[in-house]
Protein backbone atom coordinates (compact mmCIF):
# COMPACT_ATOMS: atom_id res chain seq x y z
CA UNK A 1 0.00 0.00 0.00
CA UNK A 2 1.08 3.62 -0.41
CA UNK A 3 -0.19 6.96 0.72
CA UNK A 4 0.95 10.52 0.76
CA UNK A 5 3.66 11.50 3.15
CA UNK A 6 2.96 11.31 6.90
CA UNK A 7 -0.73 10.51 6.79
CA UNK A 8 -0.56 6.74 7.14
CA UNK A 9 2.36 4.51 7.94
CA UNK A 10 2.34 1.52 5.60
CA UNK A 11 4.64 -1.16 4.28
CA UNK A 12 7.15 -0.20 1.59
CA UNK A 13 5.33 -0.17 -1.78
CA UNK A 14 6.17 -2.61 -4.51
CA UNK A 15 6.05 0.23 -7.07
CA UNK A 16 9.25 2.32 -6.97
CA UNK A 17 9.00 5.98 -6.05
CA UNK A 18 9.30 8.52 -8.87
CA UNK A 19 12.81 9.79 -9.47
CA UNK A 20 13.61 13.51 -9.66
CA UNK A 21 12.95 14.78 -13.18
CA UNK A 22 10.82 11.76 -14.08
CA UNK A 23 7.50 13.64 -14.21
CA UNK A 24 7.37 14.23 -18.02
CA UNK A 25 8.12 10.57 -18.72
CA UNK A 26 5.47 9.40 -16.24
CA UNK A 27 2.94 11.87 -17.57
CA UNK A 28 3.30 10.59 -21.11
CA UNK A 29 3.03 6.96 -20.00
CA UNK A 30 0.05 7.65 -17.74
CA UNK A 31 -1.80 9.49 -20.49
CA UNK A 32 -1.26 6.46 -22.72
CA UNK A 33 -3.01 4.23 -20.14
CA UNK A 34 -0.07 2.86 -18.13
CA UNK A 35 -1.67 2.16 -14.72
CA UNK A 36 1.63 1.82 -12.89
CA UNK A 37 2.87 5.13 -14.31
CA UNK A 38 -0.38 6.81 -13.28
CA UNK A 39 -0.01 5.44 -9.76
CA UNK A 40 3.59 6.67 -9.51
CA UNK A 41 2.55 10.03 -10.88
CA UNK A 42 -0.08 10.23 -8.16
CA UNK A 43 2.62 9.52 -5.59
CA UNK A 44 4.76 12.27 -7.02
CA UNK A 45 1.95 14.83 -6.75
CA UNK A 46 1.04 13.59 -3.26
CA UNK A 47 4.63 14.11 -2.19
CA UNK A 48 4.36 17.71 -3.37
CA UNK A 49 1.12 18.21 -1.47
CA UNK A 50 -1.01 18.48 -4.64
CA UNK A 51 -3.74 16.14 -3.50
CA UNK A 52 -6.20 17.03 -6.21
CA UNK A 53 -3.73 15.94 -8.90
CA UNK A 54 -2.77 12.87 -6.86
CA UNK A 55 -6.40 11.85 -6.57
CA UNK A 56 -6.94 12.34 -10.30
CA UNK A 57 -4.09 10.04 -11.29
CA UNK A 58 -4.90 7.47 -8.66
CA UNK A 59 -8.46 7.30 -9.94
CA UNK A 60 -7.11 6.69 -13.44
CA UNK A 61 -4.72 4.03 -12.13
CA UNK A 62 -7.35 2.33 -9.98
CA UNK A 63 -9.81 2.22 -12.85
CA UNK A 64 -7.09 0.44 -14.83
CA UNK A 65 -6.62 -2.14 -12.06
CA UNK A 66 -3.91 -0.69 -9.82
CA UNK A 67 -4.65 -2.01 -6.32
CA UNK A 68 -2.42 0.47 -4.45
CA UNK A 69 -4.23 3.41 -6.03
CA UNK A 70 -7.61 1.94 -5.13
CA UNK A 71 -6.45 1.52 -1.53
CA UNK A 72 -5.10 5.07 -1.37
CA UNK A 73 -8.38 6.44 -2.63
CA UNK A 74 -10.24 4.46 0.02
CA UNK A 75 -8.03 6.02 2.69
CA UNK A 76 -8.47 9.49 1.16
CA UNK A 77 -12.27 9.28 1.15
CA UNK A 78 -12.40 7.73 4.64
CA UNK A 79 -10.23 10.56 5.97
CA UNK A 80 -12.45 13.20 4.37
CA UNK A 81 -15.75 11.66 5.50
CA UNK A 82 -17.04 10.44 2.14
CA UNK A 83 -17.71 6.95 3.43
CA UNK A 84 -19.67 5.62 0.44
CA UNK A 85 -16.78 6.43 -1.88
CA UNK A 86 -14.32 4.93 0.62
CA UNK A 87 -16.33 1.70 0.63
CA UNK A 88 -16.34 1.61 -3.16
CA UNK A 89 -12.57 1.97 -3.46
CA UNK A 90 -11.82 -0.38 -0.56
CA UNK A 91 -14.09 -2.99 -2.13
CA UNK A 92 -12.19 -2.66 -5.40
CA UNK A 93 -8.81 -3.02 -3.68
CA UNK A 94 -10.00 -5.83 -1.44
CA UNK A 95 -11.47 -7.64 -4.40
CA UNK A 96 -7.99 -7.58 -5.94
CA UNK A 97 -6.58 -9.26 -2.83
CA UNK A 98 -5.48 -6.33 -0.69
CA UNK A 99 -5.78 -7.50 2.94
CA UNK A 100 -5.44 -4.05 4.48
CA UNK A 101 -8.24 -2.75 2.26
CA UNK A 102 -10.41 -5.68 3.37
CA UNK A 103 -9.61 -4.83 7.00
CA UNK A 104 -10.48 -1.15 6.57
CA UNK A 105 -13.63 -2.00 4.65
CA UNK A 106 -14.78 -4.43 7.33
CA UNK A 107 -14.15 -1.85 10.04
CA UNK A 108 -16.24 0.79 8.23
CA UNK A 109 -19.05 -1.68 7.65
CA UNK A 110 -19.05 -2.73 11.30
CA UNK A 111 -18.45 0.57 13.10
CA UNK A 112 -20.20 3.04 10.81
CA UNK A 113 -22.92 0.98 9.18
CA UNK A 114 -23.53 -1.73 11.77
CA UNK A 115 -23.41 -4.41 9.07
CA UNK A 116 -21.91 -7.24 11.10
CA UNK A 117 -22.52 -9.98 8.53
CA UNK A 118 -20.74 -8.16 5.70
CA UNK A 119 -17.98 -6.98 8.03
CA UNK A 120 -17.36 -10.51 9.22
CA UNK A 121 -17.01 -11.71 5.64
CA UNK A 122 -14.34 -9.13 4.87
CA UNK A 123 -12.54 -9.75 8.17
CA UNK A 124 -12.46 -13.45 7.30
CA UNK A 125 -11.07 -12.68 3.86
CA UNK A 126 -8.35 -10.44 5.34
CA UNK A 127 -7.58 -12.90 8.13
CA UNK A 128 -7.21 -15.83 5.74
CA UNK A 129 -4.81 -13.64 3.80
CA UNK A 130 -2.60 -13.27 6.88
CA UNK A 131 -3.78 -9.89 8.21
CA UNK A 132 -3.11 -10.04 11.96
CA UNK A 133 -5.47 -7.20 13.04
CA UNK A 134 -8.26 -8.90 11.08
CA UNK A 135 -7.56 -12.17 12.89
CA UNK A 136 -8.03 -10.43 16.23
CA UNK A 137 -11.19 -8.57 15.20
CA UNK A 138 -12.63 -11.81 13.86
CA UNK A 139 -11.78 -13.59 17.11
CA UNK A 140 -13.64 -10.94 19.11
CA UNK A 141 -16.67 -11.14 16.80
CA UNK A 142 -16.73 -14.91 17.29
CA UNK A 143 -16.48 -14.47 21.07
CA UNK A 144 -19.47 -12.13 21.03
CA UNK A 145 -21.39 -14.66 18.92
CA UNK A 146 -20.68 -17.42 21.46
CA UNK A 147 -18.46 -19.31 19.01
CA UNK A 148 -15.66 -19.93 21.48
CA UNK A 149 -13.75 -22.68 19.63
CA UNK A 150 -13.58 -20.53 16.49
CA UNK A 151 -12.69 -17.47 18.56
CA UNK A 152 -9.87 -19.32 20.25
CA UNK A 153 -8.48 -20.46 16.91
CA UNK A 154 -8.40 -16.92 15.50
CA UNK A 155 -6.91 -15.59 18.74
CA UNK A 156 -4.30 -18.35 18.49
CA UNK A 157 -3.40 -17.37 14.92
CA UNK A 158 -3.20 -13.69 15.86
CA UNK A 159 -1.13 -14.44 18.96
CA UNK A 160 1.24 -16.68 17.00
CA UNK A 161 1.65 -13.80 14.56
CA UNK A 162 2.65 -11.51 17.43
CA UNK A 163 -0.59 -10.04 18.80
CA UNK A 164 -0.05 -9.95 22.56
CA UNK A 165 -3.63 -8.80 23.25
CA UNK A 166 -4.93 -12.00 21.68
CA UNK A 167 -2.42 -14.04 23.69
CA UNK A 168 -3.74 -12.33 26.83
CA UNK A 169 -7.33 -13.08 25.79
CA UNK A 170 -6.45 -16.71 25.10
CA UNK A 171 -5.12 -16.95 28.63
CA UNK A 172 -8.45 -15.76 30.03
CA UNK A 173 -10.50 -18.06 27.81
CA UNK A 174 -8.39 -20.96 29.03
CA UNK A 175 -8.66 -19.77 32.66
CA UNK A 176 -12.45 -19.62 32.48
CA UNK A 177 -12.44 -23.17 31.11
CA UNK A 178 -10.25 -24.44 33.94
CA UNK A 179 -7.24 -24.97 31.68
CA UNK A 180 -4.56 -23.36 33.84
CA UNK A 181 -1.57 -24.90 32.03
CA UNK A 182 -2.83 -23.33 28.80
CA UNK A 183 -3.42 -20.08 30.66
CA UNK A 184 0.19 -19.97 31.82
CA UNK A 185 1.43 -20.70 28.29
CA UNK A 186 -0.39 -17.75 26.70
CA UNK A 187 0.18 -15.26 29.52
CA UNK A 188 3.89 -16.10 29.43
CA UNK A 189 3.83 -15.57 25.67
CA UNK A 190 2.16 -12.18 26.05
CA UNK A 191 4.34 -11.13 28.98
CA UNK A 192 7.49 -11.88 26.97
CA UNK A 193 6.08 -9.58 24.31
CA UNK A 194 5.79 -6.72 26.79
CA UNK A 195 2.11 -7.09 27.76
CA UNK A 196 1.97 -5.72 31.32
CA UNK A 197 -1.57 -6.96 32.06
CA UNK A 198 -0.58 -10.49 31.10
CA UNK A 199 2.46 -10.33 33.36
CA UNK A 200 0.28 -9.06 36.21
CA UNK A 201 -2.39 -11.70 35.75
CA UNK A 202 0.21 -14.44 35.49
CA UNK A 203 1.62 -13.19 38.78
CA UNK A 204 -1.85 -13.49 40.32
CA UNK A 205 -2.27 -17.02 39.01
CA UNK A 206 1.10 -18.06 40.42
CA UNK A 207 0.14 -16.45 43.74
CA UNK A 208 -3.16 -18.34 43.71
CA UNK A 209 -1.21 -21.56 43.19
CA UNK A 210 1.13 -20.77 46.10
CA UNK A 211 4.19 -19.78 44.10
CA UNK A 212 5.05 -16.44 45.74
CA UNK A 213 8.53 -16.25 44.18
CA UNK A 214 7.13 -16.66 40.67
CA UNK A 215 4.36 -14.19 41.44
CA UNK A 216 6.86 -11.60 42.63
CA UNK A 217 8.96 -12.00 39.49
CA UNK A 218 6.03 -11.35 37.17
CA UNK A 219 4.69 -8.51 39.28
CA UNK A 220 8.09 -6.86 39.11
CA UNK A 221 8.01 -7.31 35.34
CA UNK A 222 4.56 -5.67 35.17
CA UNK A 223 5.65 -2.89 37.52
CA UNK A 224 8.43 -1.96 35.07
CA UNK A 225 5.58 -0.90 32.76
CA UNK A 226 4.02 1.15 35.58
CA UNK A 227 1.22 -1.35 36.24
CA UNK A 228 -0.51 -0.01 39.40
CA UNK A 229 -1.90 -3.38 40.47
CA UNK A 230 1.57 -4.89 40.35
CA UNK A 231 2.93 -1.99 42.43
CA UNK A 232 0.16 -2.63 44.97
CA UNK A 233 1.00 -6.34 45.18
CA UNK A 234 4.67 -5.56 45.63
CA UNK A 235 3.77 -3.07 48.34
CA UNK A 236 1.79 -5.72 50.21
CA UNK A 237 4.71 -8.14 49.85
CA UNK A 238 7.17 -5.60 51.26
CA UNK A 239 4.75 -4.85 54.10
CA UNK A 240 4.54 -8.55 54.98
CA UNK A 241 8.34 -8.48 55.27
CA UNK A 242 8.11 -5.36 57.47
CA UNK A 243 10.12 -3.37 54.93
CA UNK A 244 8.05 -0.25 55.49
CA UNK A 245 10.03 2.16 53.33
CA UNK A 246 9.89 -0.14 50.33
CA UNK A 247 6.21 -0.84 50.97
CA UNK A 248 5.45 2.88 51.07
CA UNK A 249 7.31 3.48 47.80
CA UNK A 250 5.27 0.78 46.03
CA UNK A 251 1.95 1.87 47.53
CA UNK A 252 2.64 5.46 46.55
CA UNK A 253 3.33 4.38 42.95
CA UNK A 254 -0.02 2.58 42.90
CA UNK A 255 -1.76 5.44 44.73
CA UNK A 256 -0.54 7.94 42.15
CA UNK A 257 -2.69 6.09 39.60
CA UNK A 258 -5.79 7.00 41.64
CA UNK A 259 -6.30 3.66 43.40
CA UNK A 260 -8.12 4.48 46.63
CA UNK A 261 -7.15 1.28 48.40
CA UNK A 262 -3.48 2.05 47.81
CA UNK A 263 -3.83 5.65 48.92
CA UNK A 264 -5.32 4.26 52.12
CA UNK A 265 -2.51 1.72 52.50
CA UNK A 266 0.07 4.46 51.95
CA UNK A 267 -1.61 6.32 54.80
CA UNK A 268 -1.41 3.30 57.11
CA UNK A 269 2.27 2.78 56.33
CA UNK A 270 2.95 6.47 57.03
CA UNK A 271 1.32 5.99 60.44
CA UNK A 272 3.65 3.03 61.05
CA UNK A 273 6.59 5.23 60.06
CA UNK A 274 5.45 7.99 62.43
CA UNK A 275 4.89 10.35 59.50
CA UNK A 276 1.61 12.15 60.32
CA UNK A 277 2.03 14.61 57.45
CA UNK A 278 2.30 11.75 54.94
CA UNK A 279 -0.59 9.90 56.53
CA UNK A 280 -2.71 13.05 56.46
CA UNK A 281 -1.94 13.54 52.77
CA UNK A 282 -2.92 10.04 51.69
CA UNK A 283 -5.91 9.58 54.03
CA UNK A 284 -7.16 13.02 53.05
CA UNK A 285 -6.80 12.35 49.34
CA UNK A 286 -8.63 9.02 49.53
CA UNK A 287 -11.29 10.44 51.86
CA UNK A 288 -12.00 13.29 49.48
CA UNK A 289 -12.52 10.71 46.72
CA UNK A 290 -15.11 8.86 48.82
CA UNK A 291 -13.20 6.12 50.63
CA UNK A 292 -15.03 5.61 53.95
CA UNK A 293 -12.17 3.83 55.75
CA UNK A 294 -9.78 6.64 54.84
CA UNK A 295 -12.30 9.26 55.94
CA UNK A 296 -12.58 7.53 59.33
CA UNK A 297 -8.80 7.35 59.75
CA UNK A 298 -8.37 10.91 58.56
CA UNK A 299 -10.80 12.01 61.26
CA UNK A 300 -8.85 10.08 63.90
CA UNK A 301 -5.62 11.63 62.69
CA UNK A 302 -6.96 15.18 62.73
CA UNK A 303 -8.09 14.81 66.32
CA UNK A 304 -5.01 12.94 67.59
CA UNK A 305 -2.36 15.07 65.86
CA UNK A 306 -3.97 18.48 65.57
CA UNK A 307 -6.74 18.50 68.15
CA UNK A 308 -9.09 19.38 65.29
CA UNK A 309 -12.43 18.26 66.72
CA UNK A 310 -14.49 19.96 64.01
CA UNK A 311 -12.42 18.37 61.25
CA UNK A 312 -12.59 14.98 62.90
CA UNK A 313 -16.33 15.28 63.30
CA UNK A 314 -16.72 16.20 59.63
CA UNK A 315 -14.83 13.16 58.37
CA UNK A 316 -16.47 10.81 60.86
CA UNK A 317 -19.82 11.98 59.52
CA UNK A 318 -18.74 11.46 55.90
CA UNK A 319 -17.56 7.95 56.71
CA UNK A 320 -20.70 7.14 58.72
CA UNK A 321 -22.94 8.35 55.90
CA UNK A 322 -21.02 5.99 53.61
CA UNK A 323 -21.85 3.07 55.94
CA UNK A 324 -18.79 2.92 58.20
CA UNK A 325 -19.76 1.29 61.50
CA UNK A 326 -16.91 2.51 63.74
CA UNK A 327 -17.14 6.04 62.32
CA UNK A 328 -20.81 6.18 63.33
CA UNK A 329 -19.96 5.14 66.89
CA UNK A 330 -17.05 7.61 67.13
CA UNK A 331 -19.25 10.36 65.73
CA UNK A 332 -21.97 9.55 68.25
CA UNK A 333 -19.47 9.72 71.11
CA UNK A 334 -18.00 12.99 69.84
CA UNK A 335 -21.45 14.54 69.47
CA UNK A 336 -22.38 13.44 72.97
CA UNK A 337 -19.22 15.04 74.37
CA UNK A 338 -19.99 18.31 72.62
CA UNK A 339 -23.61 18.46 73.82
CA UNK A 340 -25.35 17.35 70.63
CA UNK A 341 -27.27 14.53 72.28
CA UNK A 342 -30.08 14.27 69.72
CA UNK A 343 -27.90 13.51 66.70
CA UNK A 344 -25.55 11.45 68.88
CA UNK A 345 -28.40 9.15 69.88
CA UNK A 346 -29.42 8.62 66.27
CA UNK A 347 -25.94 7.40 65.34
CA UNK A 348 -25.41 5.35 68.50
CA UNK A 349 -28.79 3.63 68.45
CA UNK A 350 -28.74 2.59 64.80
CA UNK A 351 -25.21 2.53 63.37
CA UNK A 352 -24.50 0.95 59.98
CA UNK A 353 -23.66 -2.76 60.23
CA UNK A 354 -19.95 -3.66 60.44
CA UNK A 355 -18.33 -4.17 57.06
CA UNK A 356 -15.79 -6.79 56.06
CA UNK A 357 -12.30 -5.55 56.92
CA UNK A 358 -10.32 -8.67 57.77
CA UNK A 359 -7.04 -9.67 56.17
CA UNK A 360 -7.43 -12.53 53.69
CA UNK A 361 -4.84 -14.98 52.43
CA UNK A 362 -3.11 -13.62 49.29
CA UNK A 363 -4.05 -16.80 47.41
CA UNK A 364 -7.72 -15.97 47.91
CA UNK A 365 -7.41 -12.30 46.96
CA UNK A 366 -5.57 -13.40 43.80
CA UNK A 367 -8.46 -15.70 42.84
CA UNK A 368 -10.92 -12.87 43.51
CA UNK A 369 -8.97 -10.47 41.26
CA UNK A 370 -8.71 -13.03 38.47
CA UNK A 371 -12.45 -13.72 38.56
CA UNK A 372 -13.24 -10.00 38.52
CA UNK A 373 -10.90 -9.44 35.57
CA UNK A 374 -12.34 -12.42 33.69
CA UNK A 375 -15.91 -11.20 34.08
CA UNK A 376 -15.07 -7.65 32.97
CA UNK A 377 -12.70 -8.52 30.13
CA UNK A 378 -15.09 -7.83 27.23
CA UNK A 379 -16.48 -4.55 28.49
CA UNK A 380 -19.03 -6.02 30.89
CA UNK A 381 -19.37 -4.69 34.43
CA UNK A 382 -16.88 -6.81 36.39
CA UNK A 383 -17.69 -8.49 39.65
CA UNK A 384 -16.30 -6.47 42.56
CA UNK A 385 -13.02 -7.77 43.93
CA UNK A 386 -14.04 -6.76 47.45
CA UNK A 387 -17.26 -8.77 47.25
CA UNK A 388 -15.50 -11.89 46.00
CA UNK A 389 -12.77 -11.50 48.62
CA UNK A 390 -15.43 -11.25 51.32
CA UNK A 391 -17.08 -14.45 50.11
CA UNK A 392 -13.84 -16.42 50.01
CA UNK A 393 -12.50 -14.93 53.24
CA UNK A 394 -15.69 -15.55 55.20
CA UNK A 395 -15.82 -19.22 54.21
CA UNK A 396 -12.17 -19.59 55.19
CA UNK A 397 -12.85 -17.91 58.53
CA UNK A 398 -16.02 -19.70 59.59
CA UNK A 399 -14.84 -23.19 58.58
CA UNK A 400 -11.48 -23.05 60.41
CA UNK A 401 -12.76 -25.16 63.33
CA UNK A 402 -13.51 -28.01 60.91
CA UNK A 403 -11.03 -30.83 60.49
CA UNK A 404 -12.97 -32.50 57.70
CA UNK A 405 -14.27 -29.95 55.19
CA UNK A 406 -16.21 -32.60 53.31
CA UNK A 407 -19.30 -31.98 55.47
CA UNK A 408 -18.85 -28.18 55.69
CA UNK A 409 -22.29 -27.40 54.22
CA UNK A 410 -24.18 -29.53 56.74
CA UNK A 411 -22.00 -28.29 59.61
CA UNK A 412 -22.53 -24.61 58.72
CA UNK A 413 -26.26 -25.09 58.24
CA UNK A 414 -26.58 -26.78 61.64
CA UNK A 415 -24.42 -24.22 63.45
CA UNK A 416 -25.97 -21.13 61.85
CA UNK A 417 -29.60 -22.17 61.46
CA UNK A 418 -29.51 -21.00 57.83
CA UNK A 419 -31.21 -23.10 55.18
CA UNK A 420 -28.91 -25.72 53.66
CA UNK A 421 -29.69 -24.52 50.12
CA UNK A 422 -28.25 -21.08 50.93
CA UNK A 423 -25.04 -22.67 52.23
CA UNK A 424 -24.90 -24.97 49.19
CA UNK A 425 -25.23 -21.94 46.90
CA UNK A 426 -22.38 -20.23 48.77
CA UNK A 427 -20.25 -23.38 48.46
CA UNK A 428 -20.97 -23.58 44.73
CA UNK A 429 -19.97 -19.96 44.07
CA UNK A 430 -16.84 -20.40 46.17
CA UNK A 431 -15.91 -23.50 44.18
CA UNK A 432 -16.31 -21.62 40.89
CA UNK A 433 -14.06 -18.80 42.09
CA UNK A 434 -11.37 -21.20 43.28
CA UNK A 435 -11.68 -23.72 40.44
CA UNK A 436 -12.78 -21.90 37.28
CA UNK A 437 -14.40 -24.05 34.65
CA UNK A 438 -16.44 -26.05 37.15
CA UNK A 439 -19.44 -23.77 36.45
CA UNK A 440 -20.14 -20.43 34.72
CA UNK A 441 -19.05 -17.29 36.53
CA UNK A 442 -21.70 -16.04 38.99
CA UNK A 443 -23.75 -13.01 38.01
CA UNK A 444 -24.07 -9.82 40.02
CA UNK A 445 -27.42 -10.84 41.51
CA UNK A 446 -26.04 -14.21 42.49
CA UNK A 447 -23.09 -12.57 44.24
CA UNK A 448 -25.45 -10.28 46.17
CA UNK A 449 -27.44 -13.27 47.43
CA UNK A 450 -24.28 -15.07 48.49
CA UNK A 451 -23.02 -11.92 50.25
CA UNK A 452 -26.21 -11.87 52.30
CA UNK A 453 -25.50 -15.46 53.32
CA UNK A 454 -21.88 -14.87 54.35
CA UNK A 455 -22.84 -11.77 56.35
CA UNK A 456 -25.48 -13.73 58.20
CA UNK A 457 -22.95 -16.49 58.87
CA UNK A 458 -20.55 -13.99 60.41
CA UNK A 459 -23.30 -12.39 62.45
CA UNK A 460 -24.42 -15.72 63.86
CA UNK A 461 -21.15 -17.62 64.19
CA UNK A 462 -18.70 -14.85 65.10
CA UNK A 463 -20.85 -12.73 67.38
Amino acid sequence: MSWWHSEQEVAAPAVPAPRPGEEPELLVAAQQGDAQAAHRLGRLYAGRGDRSAARHWWERAAAAGNVDSAFNLGVWHEKHGTVDEAVTWYELAAGMGDGEAALNLATILLEQRGDLASARGWYERAAHGGCRPAMRRLALICEDAGEEPVAREWHRRAATAGDTDSAHDLGFLAYAAGEETETVTWWEHAARGGHAEAAYHLGLLLQANRDPEGAEAYHRLAAKSEHPGAASRLGALALSRRDLRTALAWFERAAAAGRLEDQRMAGFVCVELNDPAGASHWFGRAAAAGDAESAFNFGLLLIAENGDIAGGQHWFRQAALAGHHRAALELGGLLSATGQAGEAQRWLSDPPPPSWNRMVEPELTARAELAAAATGRRGDVPLRVGDLTEILGTWDLVTRPLRDHGDAVAWLAERSGLHATAIEHLASVRSTLLRPGSAPWPGHGEVERVLATVRMLRLVLLA
